[in-house]
């Protein structure tokens, strides 16, 4: 069975971060980071490890004008 790349979790898409951690105190761990970096994040068990899924929101495009 292949990992997904995404999940929705309370109707928000998120992304895998790439990473499969070994023990639940790991993916806390990365969790921490990202919330720490502004990313919002879900967690999940599949075959045994834990993923981290992220995602973001863009709240300020910059525009430039010509």
């Amino acid at each position: 069975m292949s990992t997904s790349l995404s999940l929705v979790c309370d109707g928000k898409k998120f992304m895998w971060d790439g990473r499969p951690y070994a023990t639940r105190d790991q993916a806390l761990s990365a969790e921490e980071a990202y919330r720490n970096d502004k990313f919002e994040t879900c967690m999940a068990e599949e075959e045994g490890q834990f993923r981290v899924y992220t995602r973001k929101v863009v709240s300020n495009v910059a525009v430039t004008t010509q």
